[in-house]
């Protein structure tokens, strides 16, 4: 389990925020749908033009996540773009 503990959003600039938030986003849906919440995990990657956000789920866990025919990975990847066009950022989604 990662156990990274983010400053208080106020000190944070807006960009610093937006990324929390939607790290945060993905924590809370992965977990919400695992049958092992302990084993989620969220990493990021900075590249240029792009952040890549890996999720870490047990092998039991991934089809949940990922959902029938893609939906719930696809669903999850439209709300990361919502405030990934305000920031002006891609922001990449992988699942593993």
């Amino acid at each position: 389990m990662n156990t990274t503990t983010l400053p208080p959003r106020r000190n944070l600039p807006r960009q610093q925020q937006s990324e929390g938030d939607v790290r945060e986003l993905i924590l809370y849906i992965a977990r919400s749908l695992a049958d092992h919440p302990d084993s989620v995990e969220v990493k990021e990657r900075r590249v240029p033009r792009a952040i890549i956000l890996e999720l870490r789920v047990h092998s039991d866990d991934k089809g949940k996540v990922i959902g029938k025919e893609g939906r719930i990975a696809r669903a999850i990847r439209t709300l990361l773009g919502v405030p990934a066009n305000r920031q002006r950022q891609r922001v990449i989604l992988e699942i593993v």
